[in-house]
Order: structure tokens, then sequence, then C-alpha cells
């Protein structure tokens, strides 16, 4: 099924003309749990890795933080009893789980993990995009293929959040393939994403409100009434898709916007992937697809950032081999 983002409660162009000169694409991904495979733009899913290509680690083991641990197969377990007690027709005042239900979760929250963090840790697939599905592809001359990996651990120098690697391959001289990648022996349950199918839809983003013009900004300001929630709003309805998506710009609502420049070269970066706890917010959800059931989460990964933030990974302008950086918000 596609999903179709809703119309803009307005066009704010036509009350602010100058804002076509502050607005890009972006791809929203719109993940939902699936059996991707290795052939298939997804989130959570298999990547297309070549065997002769060492599955990457993350060897930073000073800044790995002992928060939510468990392992991966404790996380895929806990998934399995979770769905298995919300699809059963529960009585009124059962609990919500069985008594070896609870008990094997129990067991799983008492595992000591902490000391398999000072070890390097094997990356975990993200996310890998397709050019041909991805409208805002925006990778080297001759590749056609984004493979996002992240270390599933907190990182103290991560703003508290996992460690992003990128990975640009022209799929077409990917040879024999690595079968089984290693999977880390430890993780945070907030950074395992599900098997996700997604798909695409280009939208028109506007920049982040205090990184327009002064003067624009200000009428921006004055015009966008924060206390009448009856109208749409310039951040959370008109501007900036949330969820996980492809090119765009970031939401820095959080901490308001800081430099994002390159740690080789100083150049300012862009952004190219965001990583949403949800596909859609605010409270008149006006960025939920169109086809979506309205009783549906919008938490269809099961991935969080921090308090269900998004997780902008930013490259740099000048060379793709610069490392990419991250900002929570």
């Amino acid at each position: 099924m596609v999903r179709t983002t809703p119309p803009r409660p307005l066009d704010i162009t036509e009350l602010f003309p100058e804002l076509r000169e502050h607005s890009t694409t972006a791809t929203r991904l719109h993940p939902r749990p699936g059996a991707p495979t290795i052939a298939d733009s997804s989130v959570g899913g298999p990547l297309l890795w070549p065997a002769d290509e060492v599955w990457p680690v993350c060897d930073d083991a000073g800044a790995h933080e002992p928060y939510n641990l468990t392992t991966m197969a404790a996380l895929r377990r806990r998934r399995e009893i979770l769905a298995t007690a919300e699809a059963r027709e529960s009585l009124p005042g059962e609990d919500f789980l069985t008594a070896l239900e609870r008990a094997e979760l129990d067991a799983a929250d008492a595992l000591d993990l902490d000391d398999l963090i000072e070890d390097p840790i094997p990356l975990v697939p993200v996310a890998q995009v397709y050019r041909r599905d991805i409208p805002d592809y925006a990778g080297p001359e001759g590749t056609d293929l984004l493979q996002v990996l992240w270390c599933p651990v907190d990182h103290a120098d991560r703003h508290y959040s996992p460690r992003v690697f990128l990975y640009w391959r022209d799929s077409s001289a990917v040879g024999p393939l690595l079968e089984t990648p290693p999977e880390p022996p430890v993780i945070s349950d907030l950074y395992l994403p599900a098997p996700c199918v997604v798909h695409p839809e280009q939208v028109r983003e506007y920049q982040y409100a205090d990184l327009l013009p002064a003067d624009l900004c200000e009428r921006l300001d004055a015009w966008d009434d924060d206390e009448d929630d009856s109208r749409p709003h310039y951040q959370s309805d008109l501007s900036l898709a949330p969820g996980w998506k492809v090119g765009g710009y970031a939401n820095w609502s959080l901490t308001d916007p800081y430099p994002m420049d390159c740690a080789v070269c100083g150049t300012a970066m862009t952004l190219v992937f965001t990583v949403g706890s949800v596909d859609w917010n605010g409270t008149r959800c006006s960025w939920r697809p169109s086809e979506e059931d309205p009783t549906a989460s919008p938490d269809t990964v099961g991935v969080q950032i921090g308090r269900c933030y998004s997780l902008y990974t930013f490259r740099c302008p000048e060379s793709f081999e610069h490392p990419p950086a991250t900002a929570v918000q």
C-alpha cells in the first residue's frame, strides 16, 4: 500500500512567497513491518554486503554507555511475547501477560551485560536505500545505494544516541554476498529497527524558522500564533516532515540551531538521513498518511531516540570520505 501525506492545511508560500527560496524536497520513507530482501530499499532489513568486505565494528568503547542493555535474541523474543499478548483476547481483570511470559521477560531484564560494552561492537543495519526508489538520493557519482548502520548503544559523545556510519555503493559491482553478518553481543533495546519495507514519498519542506533571514523569521513569528491550536502552525504543520526520511531539513526545536561543520575540513554539512522515533506526530496528526488507520500507532519501527526525538545525520559536501555527524532533536 502506498503512503500519501495529506495536503498541507494551507500553502504557506501564498502568505510568504519568499519561502520558495528556502525550500527543498525530502523523501519520507514510511517504514512498515515486512520482509524486505537485500534487493529492496528497507529499514532494519538485510544489507547487500560484499563477502570480501569486513563487517564494521565500533571500537569507541570509552564512549559506550550502559543504558537499556539487552541482547538481540532477548529483544526479538520480547517483541514476540508482546505481539502475542496484544493479539489475544483478554477477559476483564486478566493480566496482560501470562505468568510464564512475565517470568521470561523478568529473566531477560536481569541479564548483567555492562562489561560487554568494553569490547568492539559489530554494527547493526539501520537502512539501505536504492537510488531507483529515492528521488532525494544524493550519493557519489557511480553509486546507487546508501547503507546506514550504527553502533547500537548510547554514546556519551553523541548526545547519548547511536554512532552512525554511512556506506555508498554501486550495487551492480557487488559480487559474492556476506550471508550471515555478525551480531553484537549487546545492544540498547531502543536501537534495533524491526525489519520494514518502505513506501517512499517525496514532499516539499521549508527551512527551520530560526535559520531563515531575520526579517522573514520575524514576520512568520508574528503570524504563527502558538496559542491558537485551531489553526496550523509553521513548525508543526507546514514546514518539516517528521519520521524517517532522506534529504530535507532538520528540525532544531530541542536546542535551537547550532553549526554542523565537517570535523575534517570545516565545511558546513548537509542533511542526508533522518531516523524518527515516530512516522507522524502532533496533536492533530496532520502528517499521518491518508491511508493510515486513525487508530494506528505512529511507532512503526521500534526505535526511540531520546524522549521520542529524531536523529539527524549530516554529510560533508566536499567529500563523501569525510565522516558524518549527527544531531539529536
